[in-house]
């Protein structure tokens, strides 16, 4: 499979990276990146993430076979009017947003008449680096993305993006947006969050600067990912309100229990929680490798 005009709406990490792995397969002829960052697109091109820069989005998907919003979540309602009248008729649309029942409602909504080339999907990789220059050729080999194909997106439309995630060396699955929603708030969404918000209450202790000054390998594993990109974890977390706000209450919930076997130097149960835990983790573990 390839397709000789991708344009990505959004140039940075995720975007960056899908083009890269396409060009290294030979499964696209031209890439051309959007983004309201000029520095960020000239750095694009410097690395041959892209072949053309462009600030317009309606402009540059004139002539697109595929369009990759890599953009957060929040900005691709806008983009998606701004494209609507411009894109041809063959031209399939997807995207790389975490959620997925927020970003399918604006393709029913700005794309209405276009829907059997619309196909949402979640590459599930990344890191807290974002920009042009943290693209790479292998970010999603061995990863996993899920696609959540709309009732009207048609065969061949999920076919292509099927193919060209696996060119890119990733595995590629089907779920539905709901069921997308709900996994991801427990597995990336939340942890997220909790990581943000211990690093808050840290910032608040009186001797901050100490505590940061004498952090170690635990301390960075467990706050690696609150270095991640600011605005995209505001528009997810907004976007996913529903599923969030039930599993962080279902945390609150660990934590007072955790609260109560300490207040009452219940040993017995403070073991039973740590066993559990460490037993999942450690199964876990041991597969995912």
């Amino acid at each position: 499979m390839r397709i000789k005009r991708l344009v990505l709406l959004g140039t940075g990490l995720i975007g960056g990276s899908f083009a890269l792995a396409l060009k290294r397969a030979k499964c696209v002829d031209y890439v051309v990146g959007v983004g309201r960052n000029p520095a960020n697109l000239a750095r694009a091109l410097e690395l041959n993430v892209i072949d053309e820069a462009s600030d317009n989005a309606a402009a540059a998907v004139v002539g697109a076979d595929l369009v990759l919003l890599s953009t957060p979540v929040g900005q691709m309602g806008a983009l998606l009017q701004q494209i609507a009248p411009y894109l041809p008729l063959h031209c399939v649309v997807s995207d790389a947003g975490s959620t997925k029942q927020d970003v399918s409602a604006l393709y029913q909504q700005y794309l209405p008449q276009h829907l059997s080339r619309c196909v949402p999907g979640h590459p599930i990789a990344g890191s807290e680096l974002s920009g042009a220059a943290a693209a790479q050729y292998g970010l999603y080999e061995g990863r996993r993305v899920v696609l959540t194909p709309l009732p009207e997106s048609a065969t061949e439309s999920v076919g292509l993006l099927r193919t060209l995630w696996q060119a890119c060396g990733a595995e590629v699955f089907e779920m539905s947006a709901l069921e997308h929603d709900g996994v991801f708030s427990a597995v990336s969404h939340v942890p997220h969050l909790l990581a943000f918000t211990y690093m808050n209450a840290l910032l608040d202790r009186h001797n901050a600067p100490l505590c940061l000054d004498f952090a170690a390998t635990g301390f960075r594993d467990f706050t690696r990912i609150a270095a991640s990109h600011p605005e995209m974890w505001r528009d997810i977390t907004l976007a996913n309100k529903s599923a969030i706000l039930h599993d962080l209450k279902a945390n609150a919930a660990q934590l007072a229990a955790l609260i109560e076997c300490i207040e009452s130097q219940n040993a017995q149960g403070l073991t039973e929680q740590i066993v559990r835990a460490s037993t999942a983790r450690n199964q876990w573990g041991r597969k995912s490798r």
